[in-house]
């Protein structure tokens, strides 16, 4: 490609990251009385039994390659055959023999993702044990889930688009599940990986909000306020504003407010760290890995996906998320360890590590969160500190409350909506830890990294306040695709804040 076609092609690439999402396949539902097409996923149990759908020609062929193929009906196991009874290819995936939940039916959607052929794909859904009265729809929400890719940059040949049918007898429940409300989940949760996909050269504090905008744009009762320098000065948030200093891009302080619930109802709020890119500023990251640091804004990318997405379905909820973002840079003008800022409720805090900075933004944006709207219970969401993902690998996000309680019913949440959370300690240890000598705070301490982490945020919450803090960074990305989650950006937070919303708004 000549050198002038290639800077288009990039410029026109990096213009799309602030562009609406376009998904590859279509979705759609049919009645059991449709017939399957070539391309065709059939799920089975532990006894093998095959839907009637597929007609007596080709569920004896697929009888018998599955026997000679000694294919078991495993959870997730899946098997491809081709050329079966006038089909094209028959993907066979295993159920297990439990009865499945929906977030078992998530996964199995995400395989059949996977699952091969082009131009039409028949999903035929009939005798899953199953308590859902829509498994279809719970099926096409994992489809919908496993099957994103991001491609933005890329300048070859893409895989084609192709049609997939759902065929069952819950169809017209399905369908219209799938369009009030997990269309606008699967979009939010591919918002999310976009940006935590995109390079740091494109997405910055100023062009996170424009993409946010855009998404947000036309939704009833969904209000976007935005902070600049001037503002957040205003407000005294010397924090945030000391992190984006050594950056070209000044900060921002993203607010949405949904109010779908009563008037004198108190908000539920989400907080989500939003560094654009994290050179770890004067405290210089080493280059290995670093490439990874533009996913650092993956919690306000979260916060703004679950907004969005709650919005689209008309929830009946009061609900704030707020998403201070800035760019951690090491100019000659940024913050250096030792410095001491000032912070919204006018605690000082002393700089210890430049790298450290997601909790200087938090520890604005969470007290200035708490006072502006009193929220019923406040979560922050963070991408903190390698040492949750060391404690907990890639299965278990952090969580760190003083509730224990509160704490087993977030764990809850993590089961049923596909996005695991495991309880750290918040001792009043840790708060000694961060004693400073020159100001009221340190910013960090030592070990155990993620459990200061939280007591920094943590000095900044009064004790009655209900307060939940998420540790996504052993989450947030993936070495190895899951059945809903791709390899690179997983888009983690909007399933589980999603079901943690929709647990407070049947209250």
């Amino acid at each position: 490609m000549r050198s002038s076609h290639l800077k288009t092609a990039l410029t026109t690439a990096a213009l799309s990251i602030l562009a609406l999402p376009a998904f590859a396949d279509d979705i759609s539902f049919a009645t059991s009385n449709r017939s399957a097409g070539e391309n065709i996923v059939v799920y089975v149990g532990e006894a093998l039994n095959l839907p009637t759908q597929m007609g007596g020609d080709i569920s004896d062929a697929v009888e018998s390659a599955m026997d000679a193929s000694e294919f078991k009906g495993a959870f997730g196991i899946s098997k491809t055959f081709y050329g079966l009874g006038g089909a094209k290819s028959v993907t066979v995936i295993g159920t297990g023999g439990e009865t499945l939940t929906r977030r078992d039916l998530h996964d199995l959607g995400g395989h059949a993702a996977k699952a091969p052929g082009k131009g039409e794909l028949s999903i035929i859904v009939e005798g899953l044990q199953t308590q859902s009265n829509t498994p279809s729809a719970e099926l096409a929400l994992g489809y919908r889930l496993g099957e994103y890719r991001f491609d933005t940059y890329k300048t070859g040949d893409q895989p084609e688009d192709r049609d997939v049918i759902f065929i069952s007898d819950d169809t017209a429940a399905s369908d219209d599940l799938m369009e009030a409300d997990y269309e606008g989940l699967a979009d939010a949760v591919d918002m999310v990986r976009d940006l935590g996909n995109a390079p740091g050269l494109d997405i910055y504090p100023q062009s996170f909000v424009d993409r946010v905008r855009k998404e947000a744009r036309g939704i009833p009762n969904l209000k976007i306020s935005v902070m600049g320098v001037r503002e957040m000065e205003r407000e005294g948030m010397g924090a945030i504003l000391g992190v984006g200093k050594g950056s070209v891009h000044d900060p921002r302080l993203l607010v949405l407010e949904y109010m779908g619930g009563g008037s004198n109802d108190a908000p539920l709020a989400l907080v989500g760290k939003g560094i654009t890119f994290d050179t770890g500023g004067i405290s210089l990251k080493p280059n290995t890995g670093q490439w990874l640091m533009k996913s650092d804004l993956s919690g306000a990318a979260a916060v703004a996906g679950t907004l969005i997405s709650t919005a689209k379905r008309g929830a009946d909820i009061n609900l704030v998320g707020v998403m201070p973002l800035a760019e951690n840079m090491p100019d000659g003008k940024a913050i250096r360890p030792g410095d001491v800022l000032a912070t919204y409720q006018g605690k000082t805090i002393e700089v210890m590590s430049t790298d450290a900075e997601g909790r200087l933004l938090l520890v604005d944006a969470v007290p200035y969160t708490i006072e502006k709207y009193e929220p019923e219970l406040i979560v922050d969401i963070a991408t903190l500190t390698g040492s949750a993902g060391r404690a907990l690998g890639d299965e278990y996000a952090a969580l760190i409350t003083r509730d224990f309680e509160l704490a087993q019913t977030m764990m809850d949440i993590g089961d049923r909506s596909g996005e695991d959370v495991w309880p750290l300690p918040l001792h009043a240890n840790h708060y000694d830890q961060i004693k400073s000598d020159i100001a009221d705070i340190k910013s960090t301490a030592g070990s155990p990294g993620a459990s200061i982490g939280a007591a920094v945020i943590g000095t900044f919450v009064d004790e009655d306040q209900p307060w939940v803090h998420l540790d996504i960074a052993g989450v947030d990305w993936r070495d190895s695709a899951t059945p809903t989650a791709p390899k690179g950006h997983a888009g983690w937070g909007v399933r589980f804040m999603d079901q943690l919303i929709r647990d407070y708004e049947g209250k």
